[in-house]
């Protein structure tokens, strides 16, 4: 879609606003709003200006002025203002040299796919995250210097089983996946959010309760290419968000909101493609893997450590890797397997649907740096043909304690991902596709803002432990 054709679009739907949009180093939507008369075809080149210093992550008030340059082809109309809005999404560029800003997360996810198309293994990845969330009837918290907590509730939780007002059948902890009305209290609040999905240009496949018992989620998009798919991912945390406030509800991708039940995550399943065929598949490897995808593989497991601190990027991340609520710990890979960090799913025999899925990621990820990310890994394996670990297909939560102690496991903490990220990037320069300042502000905010911010506070349940010392 041309400059032309966004205007064309915006006057056809007759918006009388236009909201402009663009993603945080964190992974944030940010916008403001002008009158659809203000934007003509001279913006999309001109650009906006607007304060990177106000930005996490993005520059020092002394060099604050930036950039914001529609993307023509990314116009859709927001379902949700009562003034009739389209949006647009933005790229980042520096005011006086014009080049695009490389904090910039849909820049990153452009240069990763202008650098697979550089190295001749493929010219297209495709991505698919299934991203789950969870709706609450309601969500308080406070954190004050003499008092801390939070609370949580939603009506089909198993601790509200025994309250007179209750409507009834509620779920026992882990009972959510797959039952109906009346257990699935939220079915047609998912089919709105998947009609708003649809009328923003999401292609939806299905959606469905989850594991989790108090109103876990997820609704599954068709897989796209690796930035279109980003900003796919972004609109669908805005449908979900939006429709779930409409309707008296919280939703959060918080990815352990709630103690003793699932979190949630983000599966991912990726393929490359080069010439109009799949680079995925050998009728003879295991599982039908070809070799580049096994290489594929050991080079997501061999940087997982470090891929981690764009793929689980929060504390409340590593609350989700345990053992015991179907969280992939265990740096393995095998097909059907789900206790397994990463799947190779066996529902067809098409070459065409062989992928694989990358099962740690939560949805509190930058799509833009997780794809990237997890591409850049899994091209440094194909490069340098690392060869994964032998496929395990046994319940891997049921091994012997010697077995399993062979098996190499996610690190414990977001802390411990961000040092590894420090210690192992090189993977992620190639191509500029990630720079060092990105990384090392991404390293920066995360430690300072987040772990050294969690850490410093003392925890509801220190008082329950230590308090009658």
């Amino acid at each position: 879609m041309t400059p032309k054709d966004a205007l064309s679009f915006i006057a056809e739907n007759e918006a009388q606003f236009v909201d402009i949009r663009f993603t945080d180093l964190m992974g944030t939507w940010q916008h403001f709003s002008m009158p659809a008369g203000q934007v003509t075809e001279d913006t999309f080149s001109d650009g906006l200006g607007f304060d990177g210093s106000s930005i996490r992550g993005f520059k020092a008030i002394n060099e604050s002025d930036m950039l914001l340059v529609p993307d023509a082809s990314t116009v859709f109309m927001d379902p949700f203002t009562s003034h009739a809005t389209a949006v647009i999404l933005c790229d980042i560029e520096d005011p006086l040299t014009r080049e695009r800003y490389d904090r910039d997360p849909r820049f990153v996810a452009e240069k990763a796919e202008q650098y697979l198309k550089s190295t001749g293994i493929a010219d297209k990845a495709y991505f698919g995250p299934e991203a789950e969330f969870f709706v609450f009837d309601s969500l308080h918290f406070d954190v004050q210097p003499q008092s801390m907590g939070f609370k949580i509730d939603a009506v089909s939780a198993p601790w509200n089983s025994a309250k007179e007002d209750n409507p009834g059948y509620t779920m026992k902890f882990k009972g959510g996946y797959f039952p109906c009305p009346p257990a699935d209290k939220l079915q047609d609040l998912r089919s709105q959010m998947v009609s708003h999905m649809i009328d923003c240009g999401i292609e939806v496949e299905v959606h469905h309760h989850e594991v989790a018992a108090a109103g876990q989620c997820e609704i599954d998009m068709k897989f796209d290419t690796l930035k279109v798919m980003a900003d796919k991912l972004m609109k669908y945390k805005f449908c979900v968000k939006n429709t779930a406030y409409e309707n008296g509800y919280v939703a959060t991708f918080m990815p352990k909101p709630i103690f003793g039940d699932n979190g949630s995550g983000m599966h991912i399943h990726m393929s490359l493609w080069k010439d109009g065929n799949t680079c995925m598949y050998d009728e003879a490897g295991y599982a039908g893997l070809s070799d580049a995808a096994r290489w594929y593989i050991g080079g997501l497991l061999k940087h997982a450590p470090s891929l981690l601190a764009f793929t689980n990027p929060t504390t409340n991340s590593f609350r989700r890797l345990v053992p015991g609520y179907e969280a992939p710990i265990n740096l393995i890979y095998s097909q059907r397997n789900r206790s397994a960090c990463i799947r190779v799913p066996m529902y067809s025999k098409s070459p065409k649907a062989k992928r694989i899925e990358l099962r740690v990621p939560d949805p509190m990820a930058n799509p833009y740096l997780a794809f990237s990310a997890a591409l850049m890994a899994g091209l440094d394996g194909i490069q340098n043909r690392i060869e994964p670990p032998k496929p395990m297909d046994k319940d891997l939560y049921e091994l012997p304690p010697l077995e399993k102690a062979q098996i190499p496991q996610t690190p414990g903490s977001l802390r411990t991902v961000l040092t590894n990220l420090a210690n192992d990037h090189d993977y992620l320069l190639k191509g500029d596709v990630f720079t060092k300042g990105l990384i090392e502000a991404y390293i920066e905010y995360k430690l300072l803002n987040e772990c050294d911010a969690v850490d410093l506070r003392p925890h509801p349940y220190e008082f329950y432990l230590y308090a009658d010392a």
